[in-house]
């Protein structure tokens, strides 16, 4: 196969693959959107979820006002739905949200008291 017959394939794969995504995007962000609403029913678990960047199970926990050890279980739970990714840090693994909640349309319950988020202010840890 000639370089230029390399090309010619490869912008038809491009382009069928941009063709692809135009019509299976809006699906996937049809269940993705499914699979979270029914992962996060509660106020809590949303609060959470929307805390869920890379920080440790008790700042997001603090800021979300649970318990840290709620944390970790939801983060199990849903790194099994595939919804949030684990992380390797020093002393264990933390998760970080995949979608946004905004971004589907779901609304952000407000903190229900007060909470010190002055650590979860400047984004993830390293940033």
């Amino acid at each position: 196969m000639s370089d230029q017959e390399s090309n010619q394939l490869l912008k038809e794969l491009v382009r069928l693959t941009g063709e692809l995504v135009k019509w299976t995007k809006p699906q996937g962000l049809l269940t993705v959107r499914q699979v979270i609403a029914s992962a996060l029913r509660t106020d809590a678990e949303k609060l959470v979820y929307n805390f869920s960047d890379g920080h440790g199970s008790q700042e997001v926990a603090k800021v979300s006002g649970v318990s840290f050890p709620t944390v970790t279980v939801y983060w199990k739970r849903w790194s099994a739905l595939g919804i949030v990714e684990p992380m390797k840090v020093q002393g264990g693994t933390r998760y970080r949200r995949l979608f946004s909640l905004e971004d589907l349309g779901i609304d952000i319950p407000r903190v229900a008291q007060p909470a010190d988020s002055s650590s979860l202010e400047g984004g993830p840890p390293g940033q």
